[in-house]
C-alpha cells in the first residue's frame, strides 16, 4: 500500500488514528487478561512461586559523610578488581549512576547472598565507603501468562 507523504492526505490521518487506536486496544486487552489471570487461583500461584534468579542488580551509593578524596585514593584498586570481574564474567552490564553518587552494576550470580559476597570483596566495601542494594532479578514473571492454558 502506498502512502502519500502530502501532510494533508486522509489516508494518512486514518492510519495514523487507526494505528494510534489499534495500540490502545491492544495495551488495554493484555492488561485486561494479565488482571483477569492473576485472579484465578492456578496462574496466581504460578506468579508467587519464587522466579528463578538469572541476575542481580547492584545499585551503590556513597555513603553519607564520605568525601571524593576518599573515594578517589581507593579507586585504581577498585576499577582493576572491577574489569577484573567483568572479565571473569561475574559483571554483565556496569553504567554510572546519573545523580553521581555511584554506579549500578548487573551481576551474573544465582542469587542476593552470591552477590553480596562479589561485592564485600571489593576496595570500596571493604572500606565501607559505599551502601549497596541489591536486587534479584528473573524472567518477566508476566509474560509466563501468555504460556499458560486458557
Amino acid at each position: 500500500m502506498a502512502i502519500s507523504t502530502n501532510k494533508g492526505d486522509p489516508v494518512i490521518g486514518k492510519t495514523t488514528a487507526i494505528g494510534a487506536i489499534r495500540n490502545v486496544a491492544l495495551a488495554l486487552t493484555l492488561t485486561l487478561i494479565g488482571a483477569t489471570s492473576m485472579t484465578h487461583p492456578s496462574v496466581a500461584q504460578a506468579q508467587a512461586t519464587s522466579p528463578t534468579t538469572t541476575g542481580v542488580m547492584v545499585i551503590l551509593t556513597v555513603k553519607a559523610g564520605v568525601t571524593r578524596e576518599q573515594v578517589m585514593a581507593v579507586m585504581p584498586t577498585e576499577i582493576r578488581q572491577t574489569v577484573q570481574l567483568y572479565l571473569n564474567g561475574r559483571i554483565r552490564e556496569w553504567y554510572s549512576r546519573g545523580d553521581g553518587r555511584g554506579v549500578v552494576l548487573l551481576l551474573d550470580s544465582k542469587d542476593v547472598a552470591e552477590a553480596q559476597a562479589i561485592m564485600e570483596g571489593l576496595p570500596l566495601a571493604r572500606q565501607n565507603l559505599m551502601d549497596h542494594e541489591y536486587i534479584a532479578l528473573g524472567p518477566l514473571l508476566p509474560l509466563r501468562l501468555l504460556m499458560a492454558n486458557p
